[in-house]
């Protein structure tokens, strides 16, 4: 049965205003009420207005079940991670639905492992049984080529979140984070620190590698060799954070500053430096990355470099829900900019470590 035919036998039942008494009443076609109920932004003020005064007055209420048929497919958007840090996941899950909030649409959350062999197996299986209108994709599962593939393969919407492009603009949503890395280590260089230790994030996540060459770039710029014992591996954890700094002060000399690739791990620095009677920041500057709540909240406050995850994962979804409207065309931004954001835990380096 149609999604015309199933409209007029359920007005028929139940007396309720169908998407055709609305176009009818408004004088627009139903693609335009559609684009009305989606939010679309490709529509004067007039005609949006026009539109939601008949469906006020009539008390229409969109039919899902019925527009679910004629798409053949569920309104259901798919968020699509294998990330250690919990934070970064709420945050995203906070910018989609924000995205949906008055929508016809909901969220999904699946976590899956990147490193299992069954891994496009089991995306095929989840897209196929959930029939999901679109997915989005978190880094390092958006740094998979095969997944995208796969979601094209089964005609299944798809944006990519990432450190680097990876994708046409229609399906990708980037942060500079090279260039952010950059500009907080040149900060810390120009407080005259010398001496700077880098935790990254875990192998096989191309923020990672986009993070240390930031952080490596800027330290050529100004003529900085370190030695690799200042670069230290972790898995974007608080526990991991203060595994890796227990390690890097230990060593003689050890570092004036800290430049941690997210603000999880920057607290585990927090917490080792001051198991060691190191003040901060008097005796050791330490950076973050993400600007999440408890960069805040932590003493010193944090200085970190602001990710826009939020407005990022908002801007993925909403690309997601142009294609409802069939009008074709995304107006968000895909590219979004960090940008540091300086508090309390830099100042420049004890003079003994200076002189």
């Amino acid at each position: 049965m149609s999604s015309k035919a199933q409209e007029e036998r359920e007005s028929r039942r139940t007396g309720k205003p169908t998407i055709n008494d609305v176009a009818r009443l408004s004088g627009v076609s139903k693609k335009t009420v559609s684009r009305v109920i989606n939010r679309s932004p490709l529509l004067n003020d007039e005609t949006r207005q026009r539109v939601l005064d008949v469906i006020r007055d009539l008390g229409y209420v969109p039919n899902p079940q019925a527009r679910a048929l004629a798409l053949r497919t569920n309104f259901l958007i798919g968020l699509i991670h294998d990330n250690p840090n919990a934070q970064m996941v709420l945050n995203v899950q906070q910018g989609i639905l924000e995205a949906l909030q008055g929508s016809d649409f909901a969220m999904i959350v699946q976590p899956v492992d990147r490193g299992s062999a069954t891994l496009l197996e089991d995306l095929r299986h989840l897209l196929e049984r959930q029939r999901l209108y679109g997915v989005v994709l978190l880094p390092p599962i958006s740094e998979n080529d095969s997944v995208a593939r796969l979601c094209d393969d089964l005609g299944c919407r798809y944006v990519r979140m990432g450190s680097a492009e990876l994708d046409d603009p229609d399906h990708m949503v980037v942060s500079n984070d090279r260039e952010a890395v950059r500009s907080a280590t040149a900060y810390l260089i120009e407080e005259g620190h010398r001496m700077i230790g880098l935790i990254t994030g875990p192998h096989g996540f191309r923020s990672a590698s986009e993070r240390r060459q930031g952080f490596e770039d800027a330290l050529a710029t100004a003529g900085i060799k370190l030695p690799r014992s200042l670069i230290a591996q972790a898995n974007k954890t608080f526990e991991t954070g203060l595994a890796a700094a227990e390690k890097m002060l230990e060593l003689a000399p050890r570092p004036t500053a800290i430049f941690s690739s997210n603000d999880e791990m920057a607290a585990g620095v927090l917490h080792s430096a001051l198991a060691r009677g190191l003040r901060v920041p008097e005796d050791l500057s330490v950076i973050g990355f993400d600007d999440t709540p408890i960069a805040a909240h932590i003493w010193p406050p944090l200085t970190t470099v602001r990710w826009p995850i939020v407005s990022m994962a908002r801007a993925a979804a909403l690309k997601l829900l142009a294609s409802a409207t069939d009008d074709g065309e995304v107006a968000e931004p895909s590219m979004f900019l960090s940008r540091l954001v300086k508090r309390s835990s830099v100042a420049p380096p004890p003079r003994s470590e200076t002189s």
